[in-house]
């Protein structure tokens, strides 16, 4: 073994899984119930392996490739036999009958069964899950298992593969956002998530296809930004919608995406009340959330008509002080006309009233509605206007999340 490798911590799934098949070895003499799989159980294979409820033969020498986990589990254990070589009592080595194969914890067999797909796939196989014919379920099994077992370059095309498969325009349309979502069609309860594992599926069923969910657990854990950004458009896209509004709150806390967290709170805040009291899975924490936000930006709007953003002056500015004056008025009264145009708006929904004003200011500087003055002390930074206003909207969509913290 290679000692200038640090020592792994005994949670970690490589310990678990390696504690498993040296220890327990002797506590399983015979296999009822298990079947071996139909495609995996290589009758010149040398490991025989127990995922589930299923047997797999394979090559030790392929579950090795790519610098995996499973080569360091096989160092271990041939040590621990060669420890064990003198000993009265020793059995089998582990993984050499079906009787005594290695165990597997924690994965199912599909996850496996991808997993193995990938090391014995011939090249016309791996050029399909490139195009839009590729299995989207067999490449997030890949990815979850390829993960945990540390087959890294594997891990990283298959996770090429599933972007490429959503970045295809309408790849979203069918996606159902949730094991347990009703607003593009329920699926059944067997249909575990990605993670934690419950199990595969019952026999005659067939996979289902990922949910958004998964994607973006998938995304985030293996931390893959132009997957994670494709499914965030996604989830901003629900948002605009009012759909999911809770799990999309889960989510985005679960993993810290700002984007989805604050846009996802700010929507659920506008619906009032009884619309977070009809929200069963939020939590203490978050309505108390909500209600912080609900403060911090009636606040932040009684403040902004008095805060115009920095306006940068141009060079042919004869007069900065004059037009910093006269900025600081047209502020003012592009967001009290906003407010008068669509009366209808919350005191406390600053994000659709700063996007109204950036609305009127654009139309303002292109000269689509009459500026009634408002522009003349300022004749040579009406564009530098536009560019203030188009940041502090920028800056209060991002910062939506810090108003939605427990303390207030």
């Amino acid at each position: 073994m290679d000692h200038d490798q640090p020592a792994l911590p005994p949670d970690s799934p490589l310990m678990t899984m390696t504690h498993s098949f040296l220890n327990d070895g002797m506590l399983l003499l015979s296999m009822p119930g298990h079947t071996r799989d139909g495609t995996y159980y290589i009758l010149d294979g040398n490991t025989v392996l127990l995922v589930e409820k299923t047997l797999f033969k394979v090559h030790r020498s392929v579950l090795t490739k790519d610098k995996s986990a499973f080569e360091t589990m096989f160092q271990l254990s041939g040590e621990t036999d060669s420890a064990r070589s003198d000993s009265s009592m020793n059995a089998a080595q582990e993984g050499e009958s079906d009787d005594n194969p290695i165990r597997l914890q924690g994965d199912t067999g599909d996850e496996f069964r991808a997993l193995l797909w990938a090391l014995y796939a011939l090249p016309h196989e791996l050029t399909i899950a490139m195009t839009a014919d590729a299995d989207c379920t067999q490449l997030v099994n890949l990815v979850r298992i390829t993960h945990k077992y540390q087959f890294r370059s594997i891990m990283t095309w298959a996770l090429s593969a599933l972007h490429h498969y959503y970045s295809r325009p309408g790849a979203f349309d069918e996606i159902v956002t949730t094991t347990s979502s009703t607003s593009a069609g329920p699926l059944p309860a067997t249909n575990p998530p990605i993670l934690p594992h419950t199990g595969g599926l019952p026999a005659g069923s067939s996979p289902q296809p990922p949910t958004l969910e998964q994607l973006t657990e998938l995304a985030a854990l293996c931390e893959r930004g132009d997957l994670l950004e494709a499914t965030l458009v996604r989830w901003k896209r629900l948002i605009g919608e009012g759909r999911d509004l809770a799990l999309a709150i889960a989510i985005g806390e679960r993993f810290n995406l700002r984007p989805i967290v604050g846009l996802a709170y700010h929507a659920l805040m506008l619906r009032g009340k009884a619309a977070w009291d009809a929200e069963r899975s939020l939590s203490r924490a978050q309505r108390v959330r909500l209600l912080a936000g609900y403060y911090s930006l009636s606040k932040l709007w009684d403040a902004l008509p008095s805060q115009p953003p920095p306006l940068t002056h141009t060079a042919r500015c004869t007069s900065q002080q004059r037009c910093s004056k006269a900025w600081g008025a047209l502020w003012r009264t592009v967001l009290e006309t906003g407010t008068q145009v669509m009366p209808g708006l919350a005191r406390e929904d600053v994000l659709g009233k700063i996007m109204l004003a950036e609305s009127m200011m654009k139309a303002l500087v292109e000269r689509e509605i009459p500026s009634q003055g408002f522009l003349d002390g300022m004749p040579h930074c009406r564009e530098s206007a536009l560019v203030a206003t188009s940041m502090r909207m920028r800056d209060v969509k991002e910062g939506l999340a810090d108003c939605f913290s427990d303390d207030f």
